[in-house]
């Protein structure tokens, strides 16, 4: 292991936080899951204007609707801790991933519709948010790097997949609907061009749509972890909801959202994502369907 990975792992303590869950493969495929988190630890929950609202922007159901990558054998790292406790995919700097562009913070004080999170007078204090970071995102992020350093010990290359989803429409965050399937590669820097056309073949569905690197270019995990000359491949999934689970027309509510997890209503998804993580694996192999 290599010193830097060594010290990153000594982020994460003795005991893995009951928080994080981390199953391992030996496939050359890595799936982070840093939005499906629902868990909220009750000194931050008594101080939030309610549960719905810090849940609304869950990446619902989509540790479920990758089940299939513990197939292909890959390995998986995942919070139980909601977004709203901390983003694990933003800049812990703070800085903008979408400069000019509305988004969240590490400790997000709103919606994505912008109902605030908090009542007033209990958002977090910069210490709180700096603390935060220490006990909940530096293990996440060390907990992604020992598993590519592992990884990267037994194969040349490797993918990161970041699997996320989101609503279809959020007038706040951008104009009219999303593609249901939205790629992101940092503009190229995050992984070989190479993968990024086998995913995008891979997605090709005459139901669904598809675009790289649009208003999702990736978030803090790929552009941080992601070192295609190094061998370390990384790409973002953001999944409109609508491709798997039914989206409610008028304002969403705690009578409608979000919808429970339907199999088959989301088949025609996992489909395609079954197909998305095979071509992961066959690049990481340089198999023939992982070449450009």
């Amino acid at each position: 292991m290599g010193a830097r990975s060594q010290r990153e792992a000594e982020a994460v303590s003795t005991e893995r936080p009951d928080w994080l869950e981390i199953r391992r493969g030996s496939a050359p495929l890595l799936v982070s899951f840093p939005h499906t988190g629902t868990e909220i630890p009750s000194e931050i929950e008594r101080r939030l204007a309610s549960r719905w609202l810090a849940l609304k922007d869950t990446d619902w159901w989509v540790d479920r609707l990758y089940a299939m990558a513990r197939e292909l054998d890959a390995t998986t790292v995942r919070t139980s801790l909601s977004r709203t406790v901390i983003d694990a995919n933003r800049d812990p700097s703070g800085a903008s991933l979408y400069p000019g562009r509305v988004t969240t913070e590490l400790c997000p004080l709103a919606t994505f519709d912008g109902e605030p999170l908090y009542i007033a007078g209990g958002e977090p204090a910069a210490t709180e948010v700096a603390a935060r970071r220490m006990r909940y995102f530096e293990p996440y992020h060390a907990a992604l790097a020992v598993e590519i350093e592992r990884l990267r010990e037994e194969h040349e290359r490797i993918v990161l997949y970041d699997a996320h989803s989101i609503r279809s429409r959020i007038p706040r965050l951008f104009e009219g609907t999303l593609c249901h399937f939205n790629i992101g590669t940092h503009d190229g820097r995050s992984c070989d061009t190479a993968l990024t056309r086998v995913v995008e073949r891979a997605c090709e569905h005459p139901f669904f749509t598809c675009v790289t690197d649009g208003r999702f270019k990736g978030g803090w995990t790929v552009r941080r972890h992601g070192r295609p000359s190094e061998g370390v491949n990384a790409i973002q999934m953001e999944l409109a909801c609508r491709a798997y689970i039914d989206e409610p027309e008028d304002t969403l509510s705690e009578r409608n959202w979000p919808g429970g997890f339907d199999s088959a209503r989301a088949a025609a998804a996992r489909e395609v994502l079954a197909r998305v993580l095979d071509a992961c694996v066959g690049f990481a192999r340089n198999q023939r369907g992982g070449q450009a």
